[in-house]
């Protein structure tokens, strides 16, 4: 499509796993032409090693068939073209250069140093192409970090600091069940490889574009001032309630669980007129939020016992009613078959290129909603080194000889 916002541009894909590849996901849902990179003597992304697998029979945690895709790949790869090509070969160098020298952006997230040894750093894809954006995801930074300097998500969540905000006061750590570090990081790549582009418009000139995965989430982190409210006697850890912004949490009701937000004189208010409480709307216990912070525990107790007795569609009716935000907390299976957000295409059914809907599965879509422009992941996610004759042979004018030769010797 032509009315898409990257429609024309070329991106070159090196990555591998969940960061990376989430990258290039949202730029080729942008509309760029994302051409994945694999390495044919390791299988390719290790994504496509991923349990469980979709194929002809369905769901499985091991492969069946030969055509079972991991239903990591179905998600991480829709909309990109596959090549194969081994870097580590010699005679790959040559191929790298005629994939890169009309390339708009390059995107990576190589363990530091490894590009360099390949000869496939910025230092010289810039000899090629001074306009190419080159955009580089990993742990620490290009520099590298501590100890072995392999950076998975817990280990990001675990040096950013981010697993001791949540959980009970007295509590151990606790990692989030979504892996926030391999997925944020992406998002600032995009949006820092999208700048350069625009840049280039004006100088001509691309640049390194780096973003380290514990960088993106510590930059989170600072984001609560969380070393202010230590200062100030407030804790860090709080649970499910929030003190601070009392009353503020997750509640149980009886048959669940809701979230509350009502830190507000007129949100908590709301609250206790929602409970029937218009008693305790004027005390001077709970009229102000000072003293609705002083009085945390009692305010939320008080909530809690009033959930309890109602089904979590009750109490977050009865709370709407007044204006206090609240929702149930749902399980994921149901969050991502909400119908608004699959209305605006946030979330997307995703199916085997092959055998079709053969499971019920969701997958990100693209969350963002233009006025004047298309987005999406229409394309299926590739089988590996699918694209190898319609890139080599036909955008990089190659023989049909000369792509075989490279098959042969498995450098494509």
């Amino acid at each position: 499509m032509t009315d898409q916002p990257l429609a024309g541009r070329t991106v070159i894909d090196l990555t591998t796993a969940l960061a990376g590849p989430y990258a290039t996901l949202l730029l080729a849902g942008l509309g760029a032409t994302v051409i994945k990179v694999e390495n044919p003597t390791t299988g390719g992304d290790t994504s496509r090693n991923n349990a469980p697998y979709l194929g002809r029979d369905g769901l499985a945690l091991g492969r069946k068939h030969d055509d079972d895709m991991s239903v990591s790949m179905l998600v991480r790869g829709r909309g990109k073209l596959s090549v194969t090509l081994n870097l580590k070969d010699p005679r790959a160098k040559a191929v790298f250069t005629d994939l890169v020298r009309d390339a708009d952006v390059l995107v990576e997230n190589y363990s530091p140093g490894v590009t360099s040894r390949l000869g496939i750093d910025y230092a010289a894809v810039r000899e090629v192409n001074p306009r190419l954006v080159y955009t580089s995801i990993s742990g620490f930074g290009t520099q590298g970090g501590p100890g072995s300097g392999k950076a998975m998500d817990s280990i990001i969540q675990a040096l950013s600091g981010v697993m001791m905000t949540a959980g009970e006061p007295d509590g151990d750590p606790v990692r989030f069940g979504l892996p926030i570090g391999d997925l944020l990081a992406p998002l600032f790549a995009v949006v820092g490889t999208v700048s350069a582009l625009l840049q280039a418009e004006t100088t001509g000139q691309g640049q390194h574009v780096d973003v380290s995965m514990l960088g993106a989430l510590t930059s989170l982190v600072a984001c609560e001032p969380f070393d202010a409210f230590e200062a100030v006697g407030l804790p860090q850890r709080t649970g499910s309630l929030v003190p601070r912004l009392a009353p503020f949490g997750i509640l149980p009701t009886a048959d669940g669980h809701i979230a509350l937000c009502a830190p507000t004189d007129s949100f908590a208010r709301g609250v206790l007129r929602a409970m029937g409480r218009e008693d305790l709307v004027d005390d001077e216990r709970y009229r102000t939020r000072d003293e609705r912070v002083r009085r945390a525990d009692e305010l939320h107790a008080l909530i809690g016992d009033w959930c309890r007795t109602l089904p979590s569609t009750e109490v977050v009716d009865r709370l709407s009613e007044h204006g206090v935000p609240a929702a149930e907390v749902r399980e994921p299976r149901e969050a991502v078959r909400d119908p608004l957000v699959r209305a605006r295409r946030e979330v997307v059914p995703i199916t085997h290129p092959r055998h079709g809907a053969v499971a019920d599965l969701s997958a990100t879509g693209m969350p963002i909603v233009f006025s004047g422009a298309s987005v999406g992941l229409d394309g299926p996610a590739p089988a590996l080194g699918e694209h190898n004759d319609h890139v080599y042979r036909e955008l990089l004018g190659y023989s049909e000889d000369t792509v075989a030769a490279l098959a042969a010797d498995s450098v494509i």
